[in-house]
């Protein structure tokens, strides 16, 4: 068997050092948080019967998600990874959810009311919002641009982003850059990478 001298081995550690260190030290690196737009003005009726405005936000942090309380396909996982973030956070008044249904004929505050109860949203800053249904799509598509439409193929009659939106104490719409330095503009509200990565830059953004 040929044998290696110390020095040898002491240089493929220092080698293996030199590149593996900094790999090490990148991945526990504090994420760069970019400013994507600024979030939108909305007012609609919560599940309470207030009405609710993005003043309500106004120096808070605050997650933005669209869904519609009779989604047999994406929004019970979405709410169920909502629920864990309000969890995280519960009891910080510097942190808020919005959840505005894309089906508001049929969400009225009465059924959102009920929604929430069944959902574990018992924070007092997670508003669930109802309102006129163009204003509504127009605040998804053209104010957030997560995608929110009716579709009679679709199961549910509609079809929505996944997406969560990450907005700050400013009212900007915030998220991290991805491995290759592009802004990933949204997280992903159904996989659980997602869902910590939004709670890491959420914590980021608290202290800012």
């Amino acid at each position: 068997m040929k044998k290696y001298s110390y020095v040898g081995v002491a240089f493929i550690i220092l080698i293996f050092g030199i590149y593996a260190v900094p790999k090490i030290v990148n991945k526990f690196n504090t994420p760069t948080l970019v400013t994507i737009a600024k979030a939108p003005s909305f007012e609609f009726t919560n599940q309470d019967g207030k009405l609710i405005s993005d003043s309500f936000y106004d120096k808070k942090v605050y997650v933005v998600e669209f869904f519609f309380t009779t989604c047999p396909t994406i929004c019970p996982k979405m709410n169920e990874n909502m629920q864990k973030i309000q969890n995280e956070f519960y009891g910080n008044p510097d942190f808020g959810i919005a959840s505005f249904s894309i089906n508001p004929k049929y969400d009225t505050p009465e059924i959102l009311k009920e929604y929430a109860k069944v959902h574990g949203a018992t924070s007092k800053n997670w508003n669930f919002l109802t309102g006129e249904q163009d204003k509504i799509y127009e605040l998804a598509n053209t104010g957030f641009t997560l995608y929110a439409g009716e579709d009679s193929n679709a199961e549910g009659g509609f079809e929505h982003s996944g997406m969560f939106a990450l907005v700050d104490k400013n009212g900007n719409i915030r998220s991290r850059l991805d491995e290759y330095g592009n802004p990933i503009a949204f997280y992903d509200g159904l996989n659980p990478q997602g869902v910590q990565q939004i709670k890491e830059d959420i914590k980021i953004l608290l202290k800012e």
